[in-house]
């Protein structure tokens, strides 16, 4: 039986541009991939193992003709609109009370700093879950096995009892190899407020 809920944050409630965001990136820096050096930075930054001063740092020294605010422009420009019908799914939720919430996000300090700045029900949104962890604050990051059996450690949980939703399939693929029961979301075609209309059987 089904007695936690796992959410992803990206995709799942706030309606993110990745793709969108990875050409503009691109076309920004002038080159046509990122490199294995700056794909290692954004790790890094994203398990919280460098601050964001650091993290900057390293792109204006590698494009010092983009200013920091530039840089944060571009990094935060995945970023899009929360509809708040998700904050009323998961606040509707926490009222019923059937479930153990828990938020597992990787993310960073510019991201979340965007979040707080333009996304007004933030902290209402945050205060809906049980736990919640943001992977810079816990220097852990999905898809890797350590993230995941943090959180079960951490609430004491069996895997599963737990349903963990997430639009990276890689992400979903380690948990179920750990227990869990979870929804591969796809953004594109489907929507967290219809968990319990389209996923009833997860809950068997």
């Amino acid at each position: 039986m089904i007695k936690t809920l796992i959410f992803d944050f990206g995709n799942v409630f706030i309606n993110l541009d990745i793709e969108g965001a990875l050409q503009h990136a691109l076309s920004t820096f002038k080159i046509e991939s990122l490199s294995d050096e700056m794909t290692a930075f954004n790790s890094l930054y994203e398990q919280g193992l460098i601050s964001t001063n650091e993290f900057l740092g390293f792109y204006t020294e590698n494009f010092p003709k983009l200013s920091k605010e530039d840089l944060i422009k571009v990094w935060n420009f995945m970023l899009n609109e929360f509809p708040e019908h998700r904050l009323k799914f998961i606040q509707n939720l926490k009222k019923e009370n059937n479930y153990k919430l828990i938020l597992l996000s990787n993310t960073n300090e510019l991201h979340i700093n965007w979040i707080k700045e333009n996304i007004p029900f933030y902290n209402e949104f945050k205060n809906c879950f049980d736990a919640f962890y943001l992977s810079h604050e816990v220097n852990l990051v999905k898809p890797n096995e350590d993230i995941f059996k943090f959180v079960l450690n951490e609430n004491n949980l069996k895997a599963n009892t737990c349903l963990f939703i997430d639009d990276n399939e890689d992400n979903t693929k380690t948990a179920e190899t750990l227990g869990f029961k979870t929804w591969h979301i796809n953004p594109n075609t489907e929507d967290i407020t219809n968990l319990f209309n389209i996923k009833t059987h997860l809950f068997d």
